[in-house]
């Protein structure tokens, strides 16, 4: 299991410090890509651990902490999604049919589901190993739809003694204001460029400033992005979405059919703020490599009309999630951006 990431030693001694006043239920909040699931199953850990090392942080060695690695600890639950699972569990296999990895991650659910809280009945409100604390993780927490989080909201307002929920989101708006009330909400800590560019050469990262600006700043997808299998793939969008005279929309989008279709959306919108930030303040955010490209492009560009598509954009965000066609889902995406650097 990880260890905490150097951006949130001080954050963690400032939460055990405050343990008192935590309630039954915490909701970490922040940026995707900065550790916050790592940090709240390390928090899991170490408070169902039965001899707490330096800091309270697990030791390691008692055979709670052996069956937490394990995934079999009694008196811990975590609800994921089933695509979230499926691919952790692909990893840990490492398997090498790349296909059939792809087809189990494809198939499997996006969303938390209503059944999916209702199996936290008997372990809520059982008592626990050896009469011990319980803790419920919940990860991302937005993904619960709407049946799975009005469940979960009943749990919130009678909690059991002795039980801990930790909910982990990217996007806390998208949460039931009610639920977001019966938490303890918890900004997590953004890392700074520095810290997180040196923890990246620390990883074997070469250029961790390129790949830090093209993640949006989160070093952990900056990682993922470094070592990943989306490396090729960006390259392959940045290749084509510089070049918009010559970009063929259905072969990107038969390109990237099996990529994450949000992480593809997201890389548009990065490159449409970098063009439209070029325009007005001469700066680029994500593609720093890209600046001579972004420079020439931006300079015939209409920004209203880039506006108007990089708002657009934040609608097809929402539609990456469940779209009953990829390929025709990117193809519709690649020509509507074509046309945009079309016009006068």
């Amino acid at each position: 299991m990880r260890e905490l990431y150097p951006w949130q030693q001080v954050f963690w001694r400032q939460l055990l410090h405050s343990r008192r006043f935590w309630g039954h239920a915490l909701l970490f909040k922040g940026k995707k890509g900065t550790g916050k699931y790592d940090f709240a199953r390390q928090l899991a850990k170490s408070l169902l651990c039965s001899a707490p090392a330096a800091g309270q942080q697990a030791c390691g060695q008692c055979a709670s902490c052996g069956w937490f690695e394990q995934e079999s600890h009694p008196n811990f639950y975590q609800v994921v999604p089933e695509a979230f699972a499926a691919a952790n569990e692909s990893a840990e296999k490492e398997e090498s049919d790349e296909k059939s990895g792809t087809t189990a991650k494809k198939s499997a659910s996006q969303q938390i589901g209503i059944e999916q809280i209702r199996k936290l009945n008997d372990f809520v409100y059982l008592t626990g190993h050896q009469s011990g604390f319980k803790i419920v993780l919940i990860y991302p927490a937005e993904a619960m739809n709407t049946a799975a989080a009005n469940a979960l909201l009943k749990k919130l307002e009678e909690p059991p003694p002795a039980l801990l929920f930790i909910l982990v989101t990217h996007q806390p708006q998208h949460l039931l204001p009610t639920i977001r009330s019966r938490c303890q909400q918890l900004a997590m800590p953004q890392p700074d460029v520095a810290a997180s560019a040196a923890w990246l050469r620390q990883q074997g990262i070469n250029d961790p400033e390129e790949c830090l600006a093209a993640a949006g700043y989160a070093p952990l997808s900056a990682l993922q992005l470094a070592k990943g299998g989306d490396a090729q793939s960006l390259e392959q969008f940045i290749r084509q979405v510089a070049d918009p005279k010559r970009l063929d929309p259905l072969q990107l989008a038969e390109a990237l059919q099996q990529s994450s279709l949000p992480v593809v959306v997201n890389w548009l919108q990065k490159w449409c703020y970098d063009l439209i930030s070029y325009r007005t303040t001469g700066k680029v955010r994500y593609f720093l490599k890209q600046l001579p490209v972004i420079q020439a492009l931006s300079n015939q560009l209409d920004p209203l009309v880039c506006g108007a598509f990089a708002r657009e954009l934040n609608n097809k965000q929402k539609l990456a999630h469940h779209p009953l066609n990829p390929r025709l889902f990117l193809e519709d995406l690649f020509i509507a951006y074509a046309a945009m650097m079309q016009q006068p």
